[in-house]
């Protein structure tokens, strides 16, 4: 009985642990299939140790005994961990704590909030009536500067019919123009020859609170009917001098000298002399260039060159410089040429072909020539650009100091420049020639000089016959 006890208790202990064993095999394999877990290296399998605190420093003293050490470092420990606990307050924790935060939304509230409008005052109420138009419109890029809008209403006055009134146009531009500018558009009538139409605009301009007074219109029609013989002059000069301003009478002497009035304007320019009011430098310049054509006022116009050599600020454009210069080359004062050259160079202004010609033809007429010569080779060296007066006279230099070479290559350079010599260079191309006894040439200019158009005077073909009869 106990051996089947016995074998019944053994068989019982294998069959529970081979149930144990396929239920682990099955748990595994479930477990594999589910998961798909890999198994760990074994560098991997266990968790590292964590790091151990470094050992304290203890001293190595060897009076001291361990159980001294051992309190020596405990209470070393304790001092670190008070020094180490810090309290902050609830103000310096929230500010720190702000720092790790984001920025704080704000509520945009309502954009688009209408105010209020403010309580009308009783003396800011608008009157019970219709607003009042502007006097002046705003104008776009300042057309009452614009010289093609003058310019226009003078051609559209000039050709309004003989019965029509100048106002017609103007009234229409009225809120575009500014004091000043219907100044351009009298002198632009009086180019175009309606010297009444001038007036016309000044009349009604007169009426005109915001044109009106200004001395530019008022010069501007004055001018243009001197200039015309139609303005009414003063029977006392003297006294309109004392009560006029220095651009009415300047103004004034500027259309008499352009109308031909040349004693009227000097009148006025030796009573603003005695006066002690000195007029623009363009006006005697002006005067000087008209009176230098009549030979009888040779005394008023050196007059008036002294006047001018006293004046300390002297202003004088390069066109009235120029005009004065010729008048003195004119009446021989060839100095006065030197002078107003060398002013005006030392004024810093650039000197043009025109100055710098005239001052050629002043040292040839003076048969200074090399000092002539001198000014073409300055005028090489600035590359300034030959004109035909300019050609003209430095053949003529080149001709007095018998220069054959330069005379036939500055007469090739005014073709090359595209010029039509005129008949005073062939004149002096062929007298040259004849003084060289260079027939062939002479009768090869003389043939270009007639196909040009010219004719040959009398003289020079008397010359050239004698040159052929000597030669042959």
């Amino acid at each position: 009985m106990e051996s089947i006890l016995s074998y019944h208790m053994s068989s019982k202990n294998v069959t529970e642990r081979y149930i144990q064993n396929i239920s682990g095999i099955s748990l595994v394999q479930s477990s594999t299939r589910t998961y798909h877990r890999r198994r760990p290296p074994k560098n991997l399998r266990y968790p590292r140790r964590p790091k151990l605190p470094p050992e304290p420093l203890l001293s190595t003293s060897s009076d001291l005994s361990l159980f001294d050490q051992k309190h020596h470092l405990t209470d070393k420990i304790a001092e670190e961990e008070e020094e180490d606990s810090t309290v902050f307050s609830s103000d310096e924790i929230e500010a720190i704590s702000c720092l790790f935060r984001g920025r704080i939304p704000q509520k945009p509230g309502n954009l688009h909030r209408e105010r209020p409008l403010p309580l009308p005052l009783p003396h800011k109420l608008r009157p019970p009536r219709l607003p009042s138009p502007k006097k002046h419109v705003k104008m776009s890029f300042s057309l009452h500067k614009n010289p093609a809008f003058l310019v226009d209403i003078a051609q559209e006055i000039r050709s309004l019919h003989v019965e029509q009134d100048a106002s017609m146009i103007l009234n229409k531009w009225a809120p575009n123009l500014r004091k000043g500018s219907l100044s351009f558009t009298i002198r632009e009538l009086g180019r175009m020859g309606r010297p009444d139409r001038a007036l016309q605009t000044f009349c009604w301009a007169q009426k005109k609170p915001h044109l009106f007074p200004d001395d530019r219109i008022l010069s501007s029609t004055i001018e243009v009917l001197a200039s015309a013989h139609e303005l009414k002059i003063p029977f006392n000069l003297e006294m309109f001098s004392d009560l006029a301003s220095k651009n009415v009478i300047e103004a004034m002497a500027r259309g008499f000298i352009r109308g031909g009035c040349l004693n009227l304007a000097l009148k006025l320019v030796f009573i603003s002399k005695n006066s002690k009011r000195m007029l623009d430098p363009s006006i005697y310049a002006m005067l000087i260039l008209q009176l230098g054509k009549n030979p009888d006022k040779e005394m008023t116009v050196l007059t008036l060159l002294d006047d001018l050599a006293e004046r300390d600020d002297l202003r004088l454009s390069q066109q009235d410089c120029t005009s004065i210069m010729k008048v003195c080359i004119r009446l021989k004062k060839f100095e006065v040429v030197e002078s107003l050259f060398n002013w005006f160079k030392q004024s810093g202004f650039d000197v043009s072909v025109v100055m710098y010609t005239t001052l050629i033809h002043s040292r040839y007429s003076e048969k200074k020539y090399k000092e002539a010569l001198a000014v073409v080779w300055e005028m090489e060296a600035s590359n300034c650009l030959f004109d035909i007066p300019a050609y003209r006279v430095v053949i003529k230099l080149f001709v007095a100091l018998n220069d054959l070479p330069r005379t036939a290559r500055y007469f090739s350079k005014l073709k090359e420049a595209g010029f039509s010599p005129t008949y005073d260079i062939y004149r002096e191309l062929i007298k040259i020639y004849l003084l060289n006894g260079r027939l062939a040439k002479c009768k090869e200019v003389c043939k270009e000089l007639e196909t040009a158009g010219f004719k040959l005077n009398n003289q020079t073909r008397l010359r050239l016959l004698q040159l052929e009869g000597e030669l042959t």
